[in-house]
């Protein structure tokens, strides 16, 4: 069971928990929580998605300010990414499996404060992805 912060294209939010999220499925469910038992299950469909967090904290910390800068050398099998969506935000991180044309992929924030393990960015949400 993981805990995720689902957030849509249109500027809404969901956030649970999720055990049956895949990039190859279109569809996945997400769990409110009420104490630790799951309460609610809203179905999620990827391509409606900005991006999904998969994160420490549901709450977080609103006064973090993320750092989006690279503080250490990238390992061979990853690649520094610059993903800015069509709402303005702007992710900085590695991935693994960004490729150009591909439906959406994993990014894992430079910020190792970050409250966002990683994160599925879903690429027709993006006006622009980069290397850097």
């Amino acid at each position: 069971m993981r805990q995720v912060v689902a957030r849509f294209d249109d500027g809404r939010v969901v956030k649970g928990v999720t055990l049956d999220f895949s990039p190859e499925k279109i569809l996945f469910h997400v769990d409110a929580l009420n104490g630790s038992a799951p309460e609610t299950s809203t179905p999620i469909h990827t391509t409606d998605l900005k991006a999904l967090f998969f994160v420490r904290d549901l709450m977080g910390d609103p006064l973090h300010v993320e750092d989006k800068q690279f503080h250490s050398p990238p390992s061979r099998d990853v690649r520094r990414i610059r993903a800015a969506f069509r709402d303005g935000e702007v992710l900085v991180g590695t991935s693994t499996d960004y490729e150009p044309g591909i439906p959406g992929f994993f990014l894992v924030p430079a910020d190792r404060k970050s409250n966002n393990e990683r994160c599925y960015v879903v690429a027709a949400a993006t006006e622009e992805v980069r290397f850097v």
